[in-house]
């Protein structure tokens, strides 16, 4: 399926037009989607908006290859887990597709990629196999053609050293971290860094106590001595991140949207400026699904952008596991 098209959206008709036709091509070709819309009895020919559109709830990826194609995976993105639990699996058949999103949307919201140097502090990630979010770290960190440029385990020390080195020059900085080694770095040094974006990837991972995005960002702020903490809004099951450069207001990138479901009634929307479920459509993950209903809780703002505010408590969200395939 041709699927540059929507690297091209500029108004919301054209997107529109692109999600219904990807709505038709995902219900013909993907089994698992298909068997979700039917059990709603919803089919094509009585969808006409985007609010009509079945959300697939994201357990499915789960339990089920959600695949719009037969071509085999290029690669198989899965999320980290605890011990013995389940995971999810995002059989990717198109990588272009994913580095398209990345790129574009980065070049949108932040510039020329070459423009920076990149410096990835993702220790939990880089402990294991499979994340999207390294395949796209170590992408950048390429793309960028910057020397000092690349990943950081557990080198705080060494990471410091470069951050005064690199602060003698008008390099942009690019830190890109997941919560708790962010927050580990800054107990250990305390720093005034220019010309730099701090970007966490959510999540504590388990190594440290959930605190909320509010506080989390002005221990941030404090310890690099930055303005705004960035943050990337993604999940192994979508090819397209949203970027917030502070205070947690994300924005998409124009082959992307958000909309809020009632948490009582999941077929229903509400009003921006209403905490509800956060669906997501995402016209990248043409090759698997790119309507889903995600397990965070939201609201968009008057100006169409958007927050987290937080999860579910219950695994199973009321309503999304309404058949068991």
């Amino acid at each position: 399926m041709e699927h540059n098209a929507i690297f091209d959206i500029q108004t919301e008709g054209e997107f529109l037009t692109q999600a219904l036709r990807i709505f038709k091509f995902q219900y013909n070709n993907n089994p698992v989607y298909q068997a979700f819309c039917s059990y709603l009895n919803v089919a094509p020919s009585t969808v006409h908006t985007l609010e009509q559109i079945p959300f697939l709830p994201i357990e499915f990826f789960k339990s089920k290859n959600v695949l719009s194609t037969t071509n085999n995976p290029e690669i198989t993105f899965t999320s980290s887990g605890t011990t013995g639990s389940e995971t999810s699996k995002h059989f990717v058949t198109d990588l272009s597709l994913y580095e398209q999103s990345y790129l574009k949307a980065f070049k949108y919201f932040y510039g020329d990629i070459k423009d920076y140097c990149v410096l990835a502090l993702l220790p939990s990630y880089l402990e294991r196999t499979g994340s999207s979010l390294i395949y796209m770290a170590d992408d950048l960190i390429k793309k960028s053609n910057h020397p000092k440029s690349g990943f950081f385990l557990n080198e705080y020390e060494q990471l410091h050293l470069l951050l005064r080195e690199l602060q003698k020059t008008d390099t942009k900085i690019l830190i890109i971290g997941v919560s708790f080694a962010l927050l580990e770095f800054t107990e250990q040094y305390q720093m005034s860094l220019h010309n730099t974006i701090i970007m966490e990837t959510g999540g504590m991972k388990g190594r440290r106590k959930e605190i909320v995005r509010q506080e989390l960002h002005e221990l941030l702020s404090m310890g690099f001595g930055v303005k705004h903490i960035h943050s990337e809004y993604g999940m192994t099951e979508l090819l397209s991140q949203a970027y917030s450069k502070g205070n947690g207001i994300f924005d998409c990138p124009d082959w992307m949207k958000i909309l809020v479901r009632d948490t009582e009634d999941p077929l229903s929307y509400l009003n921006n400026g209403k905490s509800g479920g956060i669906n997501v459509i995402d016209l990248a993950n043409i090759n698997s699904c790119s309507f889903i209903a995600t397990q965070d809780l939201g609201k968009i703002n008057p100006n169409g952008t958007f927050e987290i505010i937080g999860r579910f408590d219950n695994s199973d969200i009321r309503g999304c596991n309404l058949m068991v395939l």
